[in-house]
């Protein structure tokens, strides 16, 4: 039998490709896959914090290999611009209103139902119930994988005008609602001029007049500086609108199996964190506002009836359009954490 000798040279090209091997093989290993989450509120606003939060629970739970960017103040765009970014895939993450969505999926229009809950408890048990899991399960087609369902507040009405404490103190208002079916019908059966436009118009058109008032969370208001163009604001928590943090599919179907636990992982903590810190800043704004010179109202129990016997044709109108089995389920589970009290 001979045995081949390796001569010098070949020993060291030999060391050097397996050498180059491991480097190549290290450098794959600790690669970043980087990754962009975009939203529309200010770096003030809870969802800012929680999103920051994100970005540091992603890169813990993820042991480095996903290193998440966010940008703030619809710094990627318009929510519109940035969902259609997603199912794209030339943006990664996003988290904000799925209202966008809601000419492809339908059961989006169910948070835009005017009334329907009582408090954050109620609300928190339904986004974290079946029919919101059901949503989540409808928008994967559209290119979009749900993460986790999150608040953004109570709705309340502002405006420059006057002090709304019933029904007929609405007429004749010229209020920028959310560019939805339900939204527009809603404030058109109450009696506003209700007129559709994207949020970032919206502070100019209050500050020339263009507009008298607008609905939002208070916290959203107040990080938006509301109180600089309005002076009235009526408490009315006529809706409830949350948000959810959606992945590209693209992007997620390019993640190996830990990563996607670690960034779900990240995603559910975040949105807990952001409904704690909602729920904090509620009292806090409303003092703000006082101190900054808004009149707050509180419209009462009584008038609040009223104006949900107004609307309650505008919810016959849209439970088929939506699905009657949907808008069924999405009540009864309302029905049952109210019973759970």
């Amino acid at each position: 039998m001979t045995f081949k000798t390796l001569t010098p040279f070949a020993t060291r090209r030999t060391t050097l490709a397996a050498l180059v091997a491991l480097a190549l093989t290290s450098t794959a290993a600790l690669a970043e896959v980087k990754a962009k989450i975009g939203h529309a509120m200010p770096e003030s606003h809870p969802q800012a914090a929680a999103m920051n939060k994100f970005a540091e629970l992603a890169g813990t739970y993820t042991k480095g290999n996903v290193k998440v960017q966010v940008y703030h103040s619809g710094v990627l765009g318009s929510d519109e611009k940035q969902l259609q970014a997603v199912q794209a895939g030339t943006q990664e993450l996003y988290i904000g209103t799925l209202a966008p969505l809601s000419t492809r999926v339908k059961e989006v229009q169910v948070w835009d139902l005017p009334f329907m809950f009582q408090n954050e408890r109620e609300v928190y048990a339904v986004l974290d119930g079946a029919s919101s899991k059901k949503i989540f399960e409808k928008i994967e087609p559209a290119g979009l994988i749900g993460l986790t369902w999150t608040g953004m507040g109570f709705r309340n009405l502002s405006n420059s005008k006057r002090s709304v404490t019933k029904l007929e103190d609405v007429s004749g208002l010229k209020i920028r609602v959310m560019a939805n079916p339900v939204a527009l019908e809603t404030w058109k059966t109450i009696g506003a001029n209700a007129v559709p436009m994207a949020f970032a118009e919206v502070f100019p058109a209050l500050e020339i007049k263009a507009l008298d008032g607008q609905e939002n969370p208070l916290v959203h208001m107040y990080a938006n500086k509301m109180q600089e163009v309005q002076k009235f604001i009526s408490v009315t928590n006529h809706v409830y609108t949350p948000v959810a943090l959606v992945a590209s599919k693209k992007f997620w179907d390019t993640l190996a199996p830990a990563d996607k636990a670690g960034l779900q992982k990240a995603a559910t903590e975040a949105g807990l964190l952001q409904r704690k810190l909602l729920d904090e800043s509620d009292d806090d704004v409303a003092a703000k506002f006082k101190a900054a010179g808004v009149t707050l109202n509180t419209v009462s129990p009584a008038e609040l009836a009223r104006i949900q016997e107004r609307v309650k044709p505008v919810v016959a109108k849209f439970a088929p359009i939506i699905g009657e089995e949907f808008v069924t389920g999405f009540y009864a589970e309302i029905d049952k954490a109210r019973a759970s009290k």
